[in-house]
């Protein structure tokens, strides 16, 4: 079985629906993540070279391995319109042990 410990939730935002079609299928299809999901559009409030601005972004949650993540990191930021994307990693400690096996078989076809 998958140690959970070598799986990780890697989230990113991007301006479109169609950026985050091409990064889902980028990664999937370069075995870099057993799944990606696309969620609703959202409003993201922070702090840009000194002004406050609001963005509409969709959130995309990405389930991988510790050991696909550099390569992962990197095709994220070649596909990723903003200067600085943002590309946050989560460990995953637990879960269903049977979804955290997929996901570890996925990547290692």
């Amino acid at each position: 079985m998958s140690n959970p410990k070598n799986i990780l939730l890697v989230l990113t935002n991007v301006p479109d629906a169609a950026t985050a079609n091409l990064i889902a299928e980028t990664l999937v299809t370069q075995k870099l993540a057993a799944c990606v999901n696309i969620l609703s559009p959202c409003q993201s409030t922070y702090m840009w070279e000194g002004k406050l601005t609001h963005d509409h972004e969709i959130p995309v949650l990405i389930k991988t391995t510790q050991l696909q993540y550099h390569a992962l990191q990197e095709a994220i930021i070649k596909t990723h319109p903003y200067e600085l994307p943002e590309i946050i990693s989560i460990n995953v400690d637990g879960g269903l042990p049977q979804y955290l096996q997929w996901v570890s078989t996925q990547l290692s076809a």
